[in-house]
């Protein structure tokens, strides 16, 4: 049918083009503020891109949903401003009519939203968990950059190399500043090395000496040594000991009683359902005056997004907190949003455009 035809159409060519500005403007947002973590020592430079391509994924069902609801509104309000609205209204066709082509066009997106939230998801907070848990454990000679100061990971200790060899596990010129309750003490070196051993890894310093100063007291002790061993961390693991609930399998959920555990699956779960029930919102959101110029019932729109994307959020706090249940989260804001949608639909159909499709009154005229 063209009426169909054209609907789809339409929907597809802008939800394509409004999910490129969308993944433009937020991956440029996630570069800033990854690289901004990368400066400050809290991710690796060599994973920026791949942390950014999981944090793009991450985040992928809910610009999709965005980009969806926005191309709805958008299309159907450009079909009331240019009044072919009107005319489809007067032909019979009411806006509830309009909800079979909108789903023909999105159940592809809100299947892959789905199959994101509860599979990809997990898996992508997973593999950046491993990432930062693997440069968090990382040596602390590793850390130090030449010609910089550094903290340890615990920042009990600071370090600093002049230059550094060709082996990343060597440095010269070693600085070590160390504070362990009232003492503070300062080790300098010509050289260091990294000696990793089955329980901790160790820095081995060779030709230097050291300071050590009782804060309380303040008695100092100068000693000089040939070689000196500094425990600097524990052995970096390949796996995660304790994953967050966000990066554990959906399947690890579902059998799991713990409250933060059901918490995390209303929100996988929510963003599905509410992917679609936005759909419903969109039709009825979208509605303008055609000779009004202006994009109030696009603002009004993503209004209605960012509320309901916070429900979302706020009904996961509910249930990881034991507030409230799972079925009863999911039942009172997705139920909600759902009949809240079903009723705008007949209200607009029913109210505002009744009188568009009420059949012409007949008159009679009487011979004189």
């Amino acid at each position: 049918m063209l009426f169909d035809s054209t609907l789809r159409r339409d929907v597809a060519r802008t939800f394509g083009a409004t999910l490129v500005v969308i993944l433009t403007i937020v991956l440029t947002m996630f570069l800033i503020r990854t690289l901004g973590q990368a400066a400050v020592g809290n991710v690796s430079p060599q994973d920026v891109v791949l942390l950014l391509g999981f944090t793009s994924l991450a985040n992928l069902p809910t610009m999709l949903s965005l980009s969806l609801f926005i191309a709805v509104v958008v299309t159907l309000g450009r079909m009331y401003r240019e009044s072919e609205m009107a005319i489809w209204f007067a032909s019979g066709i009411g806006l509830s009519r309009f909800v079979r082509p909108v789903l023909r066009v999105s159940w592809p997106v809100l299947l892959v939203v789905g199959l994101m939230a509860l599979f990809v998801w997990p898996w992508v907070n997973q593999q950046s968990a491993e990432l930062k848990e693997r440069f968090e454990r990382r040596s602390d000679l590793s850390r130090v950059a030449p010609g910089q100061f550094q903290s340890s990971r615990d920042g009990s200790r600071v370090f600093f190399i002049d230059r550094d060899q060709a082996d990343a596990g060597t440095g010269r010129n070693v600085f070590i500043l160390i504070k362990k309750g009232d003492t503070e003490s300062v080790t300098t070196a010509r050289t260091g090395r990294i000696e990793n051993l089955p329980e901790a890894d160790f820095l081995v310093l060779d030709g230097g000496q050291r300071n050590e100063q009782n804060l309380r007291t303040n008695e100092n002790t100068v000693s000089r040594f040939q070689s000196y061993r500094i425990q600097v961390g524990e052995r970096a693991r390949d796996q995660v000991t304790a994953l967050p609930y966000k990066a554990r399998p959906t399947i690890d959920l579902l059998t799991n009683p713990d409250a933060k555990a059901q918490g995390e699956l209303t929100w996988r779960v929510g963003l599905t359902l509410g992917s679609a029930n936005l759909l419903l919102l969109a039709l009825s959101l979208s509605a303008t005056q055609p000779r009004r110029a202006s994009n109030w019932n696009l603002l009004f729109a993503l209004l209605a997004f960012v509320v309901y994307y916070n429900l979302i959020n706020l009904s996961q706090a509910w249930v990881a907190s034991g507030r409230m249940p799972m079925g009863a989260a999911l039942l009172g804001i997705h139920g909600g949003a759902f009949v809240l949608a079903t009723a705008l639909l007949w209200w607009r159909d029913h109210g505002t455009h009744f009188s568009w499709r009420r059949p012409a009154a007949t008159t009679t005229v009487a011979r004189a």
